[in-house]
C-alpha cells in the first residue's frame, strides 16, 4: 500500500445491498398464493374442457349401442375415463335413438366447488339388419 492512502471505505450503500436481496425474495413470496391461485384456475378449465369431451365420446358411443340394442350405460361408462361419473339415458324417436351423456366436472380440490355436469347429445338411425 502506498504512503499516504487509506484502505478504501465501504460505501454505505453496499451494506444495505445484502439486505435487498432479502426483500426481494419476501416480494416474490407474497406473490406466490396469485401464482398458485392462476395456476389452479387453468387446471380448473382444462378438466372442464375434458370432462366436455368426455361427454361427447360417452354420446356418441352411447347412441351407437342403442342403435344397435346394446348395453348403453355400461358402454358409456366404458368410453370414458374411470375417474369420471356418467350417466348416459336413451330416447327412441322413432327410427332413431337419442343419447345424452351427462359428466360430472371434477373439481382441482376436492370438496370446493360444484362445477356442474357437461351435457352431449348424439343421434343415430336404429339399425334395423339384425331383426
Amino acid at each position: 500500500m502506498p504512503y499516504g492512502r487509506r484502505p478504501r471505505q465501504v460505501p454505505d450503500r453496499d451494506r444495505y445491498r445484502s439486505r435487498d436481496r432479502g426483500q426481494v425474495a419476501l416480494e416474490y413470496l407474497g406473490f406466490l398464493p396469485l401464482l398458485l391461485l392462476v395456476a389452479l384456475a387453468a387446471v380448473q378449465l382444462g378438466l372442464i374442457a375434458y370432462a366436455a369431451q368426455q361427454a361427447g365420446t360417452a354420446a356418441r358411443t352411447g347412441a351407437r349401442s342403442a342403435s344397435l340394442d346394446g348395453d348403453v350405460q355400461g358402454d358409456c361408462a366404458r368410453a370414458v375415463s374411470s375417474w369420471l361419473t356418467v350417466s348416459c339415458p336413451a330416447a327412441r324417436l322413432g327410427d332413431e335413438v337419442q343419447v345424452t351423456a351427462e359428466v360430472r366436472i371434477p373439481s382441482v380440490i376436492p370438496g370446493i366447488g360444484d362445477f356442474g355436469t357437461a351435457r352431449k347429445t348424439a343421434t343415430m338411425p336404429v339399425d334395423h339388419t339384425g331383426n
